[in-house]
């Protein structure tokens, strides 16, 4: 059947906003936070940052995206690559203590909604002070790391700078150039136009590479999204463009030498997640037999799923089944002695968060931190003295984040297939919970995953799901199986 698609936006965004309302996401910022926000600047002109405005950035975010946290720039050397990253340097703006800091703790990172964002920071710095947007000045904390011939990092340093980014795109358009192998228009300076994006897809392979060898985990998953097409919204499964991993594959590279400087000193604050047990992986091994996926015994676990790509009902329901092994992610703070198993599982390295400052409350007190051990002097006092409540708020603002994503989803989906009581529609089994003897089925069009009654279904099953019933209320969508046929 075709596309279902709504042509009411006013409905979901009342229920977008009422949802806000019941979880308690802020709506707006107090006085005294907008006063502060307000008169808070940074004087580019005191002498303390590096000049790196000749520096050619490029900003590469999704569209529309004001809020730009990072801006990349690359050059060949005799023997490698010097990756330069530019991050936008938040703590110059916000007294510690003050009304920013306190809000900030408060909200911990940036919620996203279909029809907007509630941001960490007040727009006035978030959209405009603070933020990377292309042919101004701006103050940043400027990343220059050095690769070899095979993307491995020898050196690396971290300093404040005055940048100018040339350009700030989308992923689409990135792509764009980089397959038909141009640059974007820039604003006129030195060094535009020196071939960033070729670099960023050179350098980002072979940052891949080294994720592999590494044995560090990427799951192309599928996921739902609500998307608004003149007027309209829609349920859809995204698609990833390979620019997108070349440009995360930068941003995880400068969190793993964060990561690195902090754990040699003895100080900083570290993204965990456990590594997979061996059980979890035997588990997978007969899920993809039972799915008719070939699995070779001698292959890892990484590069198998690393040659995954989610255009099959087998393929979509392994990398489901795989999200499994990647859970318990968390922060540690520490000084003084480097906590016991200090790795990121699915990165196969140590790894911290300092990349998204101005939409991630962690990340400042990481950055102010390595800017000091990478002086060679004491980090601040306030910073370090943050280093206990850190993960206990970065936690809360996961779990709000999820509960806001899951509940927005589902009231899209009720919304959408409220007009579509009866119809039947083409899916297939890619989570069983025998436990609560249900099954997760996930349809196609539109792009639904749909609670049943288990009744011995099997992983990759097909079935047909007929529509019994919707409340938009409650959030609630119920289907029955009436037909199904294995693989």
């Amino acid at each position: 059947m075709p596309a279902l698609v709504l042509r009411a936006p006013s409905t979901f965004e009342d229920g977008f906003a009422s949802i806000r309302r019941e979880l308690n996401v802020p709506e707006a910022f107090p006085a005294e936070v907008l006063d502060e926000a307000a008169s808070a600047r940074v004087d580019l002109d005191d002498g303390s940052r590096t000049d790196a405005r000749h520096i050619p950035f490029v900003a590469i975010d999704p569209p529309g995206a004001t809020d730009l946290d990072q801006a990349f720039a690359a050059e060949r050397l005799d023997d490698g690559y010097r990756v330069r990253y530019a991050i936008a340097d938040v703590a110059p703006f916000l007294r510690p203590g003050g009304a920013l800091d306190t809000e900030a703790r408060h909200r911990g990172s940036t919620l996203y909604s279909p029809d907007g964002r509630t941001p960490l920071h007040p727009p006035t710095i978030s959209e405009d002070r603070a933020s990377l947007l292309a042919d101004t000045d701006k103050p940043a904390l400027l990343w220059t790391i050095d690769l070899d011939g095979g993307g491995a990092p020898v050196g690396w340093n971290l300093e404040r700078a005055i940048v100018n980014v040339r350009a700030a795109i989308s992923y689409v358009t990135a792509q764009a150039h980089i397959d038909a192998g141009t640059e974007p228009s820039a604003a006129p300076g030195p060094g535009a136009g020196t071939g960033n994006l070729a670099l960023l897809r050179d350098i980002g392979r072979l940052r891949q590479a080294q994720e592999e060898q590494r044995g560090g985990i990427s799951l192309n998953l599928p996921a739902q999204e609500i998307v608004e097409h003149d007027n309209s919204y829609t349920l859809e499964f995204d698609t990833t463009l390979p620019v997108e991993g070349w440009n995360a594959q930068i941003s995880l590279l400068t969190g793993i030498v964060a990561a690195r400087t902090m754990t040699a000193a003895g100080v900083g604050i570290l993204r965990t997640l456990p590594t997979p047990f061996e059980r979890a992986i035997s588990r997978l091994r007969l899920t993809a037999q039972a799915l008719g996926l070939d699995w070779p015994q001698e292959v890892p676990y990484p590069t198998f799923v690393r040659g995954l790509t989610p255009n099959s009902a087998p393929c979509n329901t392994f990398l489901v089944q795989a999200t499994r092994t990647l859970r318990g992610a968390g922060y540690v703070g520490f000084n003084g002695e480097v906590p016991a198993n200090p790795e990121h599982g699915a990165i196969a390295s140590v790894y911290a968060h300092v990349t998204a400052p101005l939409r991630r409350l962690v990340d400042r007190f990481g950055n102010e931190i390595l800017l000091a051990l990478l002086a060679e002097q004491e980090p601040p006092a306030w910073a370090i003295e943050a280093l206990d409540e850190l993960p206990s708020l970065m936690g809360q603002a996961r779990q709000r984040e999820s509960a806001l994503e899951r509940s927005m989803l589902d009231f899209a989906e009720a919304v959408v297939l409220e007009r579509h009581v009866g119809a039947v529609f083409d899916g297939f089994v890619v989570d069983l919970d025998k436990a609560r003897e249900r099954a997760r089925i996930q349809i196609g069009e539109p792009a639904i995953v749909a609670p049943v009654d288990a009744n011995g279904r099997r992983l990759g099953e097909t079935v047909k799901l007929e529509l019994t019933s919707v409340d938009v209320q409650e959030r609630e969508v119920n289907f029955d199986v009436v037909d199904r046929k294995a693989i």
